[in-house]
């Protein structure tokens, strides 16, 4: 049985965060709501309480009872985790005079507790916090300080618990791997063997289990999710997977033929189905986004239902649903804030039973299992892409010819980011044509065409975003080459918006 440690959710936007960090010192690692802890698990290594937006003291404070955890197993206290237990055992948390948010150092710290093994004096540490423990019970005591916080660390003498006021899991907090890699290994003595090539045979072991000789579909969409799931499912069932793969009209510029010739290179059964025609007169007319999201999801379901309905004696349809979407898929009160499925609406229309093989797998972690079962790189490292697809990056109605622009323009922009060897830096990158035409002169002529905005951000996990710096020689050369070979399109804008308050897809 694979051990793990239980990360206990308050609803703190970095416990995503803590879960990665956990996992790139492989070891596996599980989120559940502070109040789902799994206490008959005998796989438990230890525990991880996250931060919260709340005050420990508020009456809404997510609380929870200690009992089965306290003494039981090793636990971590983070920010309000560490609020918490002081609290609960009759510390003092009382509102910090100024908000404690951003760098801080360990003035004081003992070097000889188990937690700081390897942390340097002085060490960047990252707090984010509006209280602040004032007073430890008795049998508590300070491991560590900084100049503006007394109690920055605290172990608890008669238990393996301890608590930390920063957040280790940041990057900002610049031994917080190493502050986590004791906790993990040497408190909890986890082994480091969650890999993924141990992923890859735990996994088709279960899917053989569980599928046995069924058939089951898959909806490929083109991105390294749906890319990877199949490639697992192929290696445990081979020819009993059937995917198909919709062409809505949207895609990008020839990815329709070069995704489909990947997978066949792969040696996955697949059926292509070019439906653009369909949906282009669906979408006649429609400007409202949430509306051409609908018609988009709504006519994929449609056609992959038909598709599949020739397949004789199918029981499951597989999805590329990943960790982040099951996390976010619940709210920490375990009620459904949102749907992730990627082809949402499917498993109840047809009758099927859901195989999501990656599901407890980070995008990071999807990417390196990809590389375990030899996919090759420009799959793996391919840039998330909406499952609506240009539609989204059409602001206003959808026409062939207003694709045709979009196509081309993010062609060039796309291939100049390989070309310039800055793909890789870029978590997702794409153009925007905007519903607006400006005024321009190309040769002895005015012109009254279109505009259009590139779009390049980078990130970790597409939660927060920045704006991506790209070389200013590059984006005039893009802007140039769009301008003079893209008929229609006369000004080229670059948007620097981060995430948040902007989002990544302008719809």
């Amino acid at each position: 049985m694979q051990e793990k440690i239980i990360i206990l959710d308050f609803g703190s936007q970095t416990t995503q965060l803590i879960g990665r960090r956990v996992r790139e010192l492989d070891t596996y690692c599980e989120i559940v709501p502070y109040n789902k802890f799994p206490k008959e698990d005998p796989s438990v290594k230890g525990v991880i309480l996250s931060g919260s937006p709340f005050s420990v003291y508020d009456d809404a404070a997510f609380k929870i009872n200690m009992e089965g955890i306290w003494g039981k197993y090793p636990i971590l206290g983070i920010c309000y985790g560490a609020q918490f237990i002081s609290y609960v055992n009759g510390g003092k948390v009382e509102p910090a005079g100024t908000r404690e948010y951003g760098r801080a150092h360990l003035a004081s710290l003992d070097s000889g507790n188990i937690l700081f093994k390897g942390v340097r004096n002085n060490s960047q540490v990252w707090m984010s916090h509006g209280d602040t423990i004032t007073a430890i019970p008795d049998n508590f005591k300070i491991i560590a300080s900084t100049d503006k916080v007394a109690i920055a660390a605290y172990e608890v003498a008669d238990a393996k618990v301890w608590g930390v006021q920063f957040h280790p899991e940041v990057f900002h907090t610049e031994d917080g791997t190493q502050i986590l890699k004791n906790f993990v290994v040497d408190v909890c003595g986890c082994k480091q063997d969650w890999s993924p090539a141990s992923f890859i045979e735990s996994t088709v072991a279960e899917l053989k289990a569980q599928l046995g000789d069924d058939k089951v579909v898959l909806g490929l969409s083109g991105g390294v999710d749906s890319s990877v799931a199949a490639v697992l499912l192929h290696k445990a069932i081979g020819g009993n997977l059937t995917c198909i793969f919709v062409d809505h009209g949207m895609l990008r510029k020839n990815e329709y033929a070069n995704v489909l010739n990947d997978y066949k290179c792969l040696g996955l059964n697949v059926i292509g189905v070019d439906a653009s025609e369909k949906f282009f007169s669906e979408l006649a007319g429609v400007s409202e986004p949430e509306a051409k999201r609908k018609i988009i999801g709504k006519g994929f379901i449609d056609v992959f239902d038909v598709e599949a309905h020739k397949i004789k004696d199918v029981k499951w349809l597989a999805q590329g649903t990943i960790y982040p979407d099951c996390i976010e898929s619940l709210s920490i009160t375990g009620t459904v804030i949102k749907s992730h499925h990627n082809v949402g609406g499917l498993p109840e229309k047809m009758n099927l039973k859901l195989c999501e093989p990656l599901r407890l797998l980070f995008k990071d972690e999807v990417r390196r299992v990809g590389r375990e079962l030899g996919m090759p790189e420009h799959l793996i490292k391919r840039h998330p892409f909406p499952g609506p697809g240009l539609a989204v990056r059409i602001l206003g109605d959808i026409t062939p010819e207003k694709v045709r622009i979009l196509q081309d323009a993010d062609d060039i922009f796309i291939q100049g980011l390989r070309d310039w060897d800055l793909y890789d830096q870029v978590w997702q990158a794409g153009v925007i044509l905007l519903p607006v035409q400006s005024v321009g002169v190309m040769g002895d002529e005015r012109t009254y065409e279109r505009a259009v905005a590139l779009r390049a951000v980078t990130s970790t996990d597409a939660m927060t975003a920045d704006w991506a710096h790209l070389p200013y020689e590059f984006l005039g050369k893009v802007s140039n080459d769009i301008i003079n070979k893209v008929k229609g399109v006369n000004r080229v804008t670059y948007d620097i918006s981060s995430k948040p308050p902007a989002t990544i897809e302008w719809e």
